[in-house]
């Protein structure tokens, strides 16, 4: 039976799995999202034998049911091959009684790789299927790891185009180097001037031109997304959830139907989303743990149940979770005012009018899943240094906010439920940030590209193979705009001006 998709503000625009991956926002501003969560549809014990391409074909066939089996499989195996260093795809370290699921080993060395390696094929085959003769244009905003993840997976993708834009000084060297020298004739990256928020809001009014897109359509363009607001994003990322209960099961570290908490990083929402439908699919999860860096919008949010983006925008040594408007979160929104769309679209109205909205109380009582909290730049800082003294393991500043948030949540609440955290970015790709947390004095005053191969010294860990490459790259981006200018930038990399 075929899963259809509806917008979260609208339940009469119904789409199938491939023309929501397709399409990736719907045509009123809402997110696509579908009509029911299935269940996991083999027993937990079975899940402890899976590879992770044989794990990925089981969840994804319950979301993309008009995918044949065949196709899922083509693009599953297509997208986690020899481009991931490791045969597990997505590995997890126990380190000091915690379980780090390890989603940096793709080729761009962060967790968006788990999704973006798969999307372009999925997407293509959603073109196929639905005869779709217009070339697709990827349009995306990123706080430093999507676009690289996008444009890596996007590349040279025959029947695509893919635009980047980012923030201008609101990444880390690395990020922007792996942006500014990737390869492709269809590939553009763009700095803004101004924040995420900024990137991710001119990406949906542009999205939202109705004018534009019939400028596009007569040129024989039409827009998709390659940002996680496109659900062929959230399904990949269920995957290693899923996967992850089946190593800690294989390994003996769990019984099957043990529970287990999932502690994940987070600013746009996606990705502990992705963590709320695996427990939605039937995964034993008690708790999920939304960490926030000092952008704490989301903490707030799960604290008091109003979400308010009007605070001051801090640029922090986690850049990915820079992020003042979670997009990701209508769906958790929609889901919890009972999938009704008029409530949905009277919220996101208020957050496009005001800046914030508050939820019923009926409405936060639906989210006791979920437990959140913060960490401060300084106490990133100290995780990263004493997990290494006391273990020799280097995490980065993101999966080091999400240790930080979980040690807190433990001591607050006593709960000594085995948790699986999400690490979402490899050390090397935040180098300086990682270094000068754990001397200071010793590296806190160098070059961020010197300190490479002294990160590679001290954690006995080989640089990766995606940073080596950056170093000796051509850089072939160097268009800049102003945030108010990505339409006439738009238009004029698609030359429709």
């Amino acid at each position: 039976m075929n899963l259809q998709y509806t917008s979260t503000r609208n339940p009469n625009s119904s789409v199938t799995a491939s023309q929501a991956v397709l399409k990736g926002l719907a045509d009123d501003g809402g997110l696509f999202v579908p009509e029911r969560i299935p269940a996991l549809p083999v027993s937990l014990e079975e899940l402890k034998d899976m590879t992770y391409q044989e794990t990925a074909c089981t969840v994804m066939k319950e979301f993309l049911t008009d995918y044949t089996k065949e196709e899922l499989k083509a693009c599953i195996a297509r997208a986690y091959d020899e481009k991931f260093d490791t045969e597990e795809i997505a590995p997890l370290a126990k380190v000091d009684g915690v379980y780090y699921l390890e989603l940096f080993h793709g080729p761009t060395i962060a967790f968006k790789d788990m999704a973006l390696s798969i999307l372009p094929h999925l997407m293509t085959t959603a073109a196929r299927k639905n005869g779709a003769d217009r070339e697709i244009v990827i349009l995306t905003a990123t706080s430093g790891d999507t676009g690289k993840a996008a444009m890596a997976g996007f590349a040279d993708v025959e029947g695509t185009r893919i635009i980047v834009f980012y923030p201008k000084g609101g990444v880390s060297r690395v990020q922007e180097l792996q942006m500014a020298t990737q390869k492709g004739k269809n590939v553009d990256v763009v700095a803004i001037h101004g924040n995420f928020d900024n990137a991710q809001s001119g990406v949906k009014e542009l999205f939202g031109d109705r004018e534009l897109a019939g400028r596009l359509e007569a040129a024989g363009y039409q827009f998709s997304s390659a940002n996680s607001i496109n659900i062929g994003r959230l399904v990949p990322q269920i995957v290693y959830y899923v996967y992850a209960y089946g190593k800690l099961l294989a390994n003996g570290e769990i019984q099957a139907g043990e529970k287990i908490n999932i502690t994940v990083p987070t600013g746009n929402f996606g990705n502990i989303l992705a963590a709320y439908y695996a427990k939605q699919m039937g995964l034993p999860v008690a708790k999920l743990i939304c960490a926030s860096n000092e952008n704490r919008v989301l903490f707030d949010f799960f604290r008091t149940g109003t979400y308010d983006r009007n605070r001051p925008f801090k640029l922090t040594t986690s850049p990915s979770m820079d992020i003042l408007i979670s997009s990701n979160l209508e769906r958790l929104i929609y889901q919890i005012c009972g999938r009704d769309a008029g409530v949905d679209a009277a919220l996101m109205a208020g957050l496009q009018a005001e800046g914030r909205y508050t939820v019923t109380e009926a409405m936060k009582e639906q989210l006791s899943d979920f437990a959140a909290g913060y960490a401060t730049e300084e106490e990133t800082a100290d995780t990263i240094r004493r997990v290494y003294e006391r273990t020799g393991y280097v995490m980065d500043t993101h999966t080091a906010v999400a240790a930080r948030v979980y040690g807190k949540y433990r001591e607050e609440t006593g709960d000594g439920t085995k948790t699986v955290i999400a690490s979402t970015a490899s050390p090397y790709k935040f180098v300086k940030s990682v270094l000068a947390a754990i001397d200071p004095e010793a590296y806190g005053r160098q070059e961020e590209l010197a300190l490479l191969p002294k990160l590679e010294r001290l954690s006995c860990v080989e640089m990766p193979g995606a940073v080596q490459e950056i170093l000796r790259a051509q850089v072939r981006h160097t268009r800049e705009c102003d945030a108010d200018r990505m339409r006439e930038t738009v238009e004029e990399i698609l030359g429709l001006n």
